[in-house]
């Protein structure tokens, strides 16, 4: 969608209101007024793992998203809870857009303050979402580092040779904006976010290897539902060829329609590496539910592109979300985390569903040699997706599955284990969120059949396992809307309350730190879902 600034009418009166407003923030704030710092906006390791190099050119533009504080943040979270439990009163009494922002937004006064103060230091102030918790602006380095109180400086990591811009310290606003304001998404670009799937595609002549759209619903016993009437987003970094998605759906009499494509902040620009990932991921949703409508979401591969690509998700409304991008959580910035997940709790008040690729390192998302865990998928508003080895009988029946050492899974070090986790809690978690929630087909060996860049291959990662779940919810939403139920939302409650009846319990198999066993595990989670049986107990619970 493209927002617009209203016009106002030709006269000098309503012009002069314009230049005022923020004229009048400057006047009431003392120039040496005292500042607050905005924790866990610094990329770690700057002077020890990063050598700065030097400072960013002062004209240079750069666009950042203002993260504001909810109101009432503990009746959020209850609210949440609330409505995704299965067993509540309020299960499926989703918010709208509007009574979100009404409830749990900062006022119209608050969110014109935040604006004021950005106008006052000649920022350039954008959108200001759906929720009244995100604003966007953007303006020169010599302008952001006036207005927060930094230095933005370049840099160079001593690992891996990489250049980066970051802001030396922690940016500062008037203590009457940081009562309102949690996180300045933007101020950085070090961490890039990586598609959850082997680089390598296999090249093969035809579509021979790799599991086809029979083999993987049959395999998860996907019938008499085709996600008609259904929207899926996908969030994504890169862009595609239709020309290939089309090959794809023609070879396999899908008939499905071309994605739709919402660009944000100027989309992700030319065509790169992530190509493949974007296909794979819309041709796996139209292998399991061919009749939803995708719309592809294509935004920059930064901080303030991230938030902003999933905050235009919860803006447009679409109910599920398959994610195969995502970077350790060692690898981010606590305000990056806390500025996304409070866009996923947003969407999860409004009743939408995020699956998200667990990642495909096994048990050491960050590659340290150690153990950690890929974010979003360990957000807890998220259902983070495991990864398998599947295999399939000569009629396409679930033969057996085995955990795939790639899948990604442990603890988080940042979120608590969520309430409805800890039945399942193990004594590895130390009482943290444990990933991942469930799990499916992800190992490239056999993979899944794609066609990409003009040719077929096979392909796998968790990045398939993600839409793979992503489309079993749509046609569970599908057949949910024709009973006359609620969708399925925020999924991990409902899923957790269903202790295992619908999966395919994987018992074999490791990530490196961590083993398959009866049960949730740290491999798979609760396992794979046979649609049919999984179906009939969501709508029972």
């Amino acid at each position: 969608m493209t927002l617009r600034r209203k016009l106002l009418a030709a006269t000098a009166a309503p012009a002069l209101l314009v230049a005022v407003v923020p004229a009048a923030y400057a006047a009431t704030a003392h120039p040496q007024a005292a500042r607050t710092a905005l924790a866990g906006n610094v990329v770690s390791g700057l002077g020890s793992q990063a050598v700065r190099t030097g400072a960013v050119a002062a004209g240079d533009r750069i666009s950042v998203a203002l993260s504001l504080r909810p109101r009432d943040a503990a009746g959020l979270d209850a609210f949440v809870g609330q409505v995704s439990d299965p067993h509540s009163a309020s299960y499926g009494h989703y918010l709208t857009k509007a009574q979100f922002a009404a409830r749990y937004g900062r006022s119209e006064a608050d969110v014109r303050k935040v604006t004021d103060f950005l106008r006052a230091q000649g920022l350039t102030v954008g959108a200001v979402h759906s929720g009244n918790l995100l604003v966007d602006a953007s303006g020169t380095a010599a302008q952001l580092q006036k207005a927060f109180g930094t230095r933005l400086s370049t840099w160079k990591e001593g690992a891996t040779g990489r250049t980066f811009y970051a802001n030396d310290a922690a940016p500062t606003v008037p203590a009457a904006v940081a009562s309102l304001v949690s996180g300045v998404s933007g101020l950085n670009n070090h961490a890039k976010l990586h598609h959850q799937a082997p680089a390598a595609v296999t090249p093969h002549n035809g579509p021979g290897g790799g599991y086809t759209p029979a083999q993987i619903k049959g395999g998860y016993n996907v019938t008499g539902g085709t996600g008609s009437g259904q929207q899926v987003a996908l969030l994504e970094f890169d862009g595609f060829q239709q020309s290939n998605i089309t090959a794809y759906d023609s070879h396999y009499s899908l008939g499905s329609a071309a994605p739709a494509v919402h660009k944000v902040d100027g989309g992700s620009g030319a065509l790169g590496g992530g190509q493949v990932e974007v296909e794979l991921d819309i041709e796996v949703l139209n292998a399991v539910a061919p009749a939803a409508a995708i719309t592809v979401f294509e935004g920059p591969n930064s901080d303030a592109g991230e938030v902003d690509t999933y905050q235009a998700i919860v803006d447009s409304g679409i109910p599920v979300t398959s994610i195969s991008w995502g970077a350790a959580e060692t690898q981010r910035t606590s305000a990056n985390i806390s500025a996304v997940d409070a866009v996923f709790q947003q969407g999860a008040a409004e009743g939408l569903s995020f699956f998200a690729a667990s990642g495909d390192s096994g048990s050491d998302d960050a590659g340290t040699g150690g153990t950690s865990v890929d974010y979003p998928a360990s957000d807890p508003y998220v259902t983070g997706v495991g990864g398998t080895t599947l295999t399939v009988t000569s009629s396409n029946a679930w033969s057996r599955e085995t955990a795939w050492s790639g899948g990604g899974g442990g603890k988080s070090g940042v979120f608590s284990i969520p309430s409805w986790q800890t039945p399942v809690q193990k004594s590895q978690g130390g009482g943290k969120r444990q990933v991942p929630d469930v799990s499916a087909l992800a190992n490239p060996s056999p993979g899944v059949s794609i066609y990409s860049q003009g040719r077929w291959g096979q392909v796998g990662g968790t990045s398939a396992a993600a839409p793979e779940w992503a489309a079993f919810a749509a046609v569970y939403n599908q057949k949910a809307a024709a009973a006359g139920h609620a969708r399925l939302g925020f999924a991990n409650p409902s899923l957790y309350a269903a202790k295992g009846t619908g999966f395919h319990d994987i018992t074999s198999g490791s990530n490196g730190a961590y083993s398959a066993g009866t049960g949730w595990d740290f491999t798979t989670g609760w396992g794979s879902y046979n649609a049919a049986t999984l179906t009939t107990k969501l709508l029972s619970q």
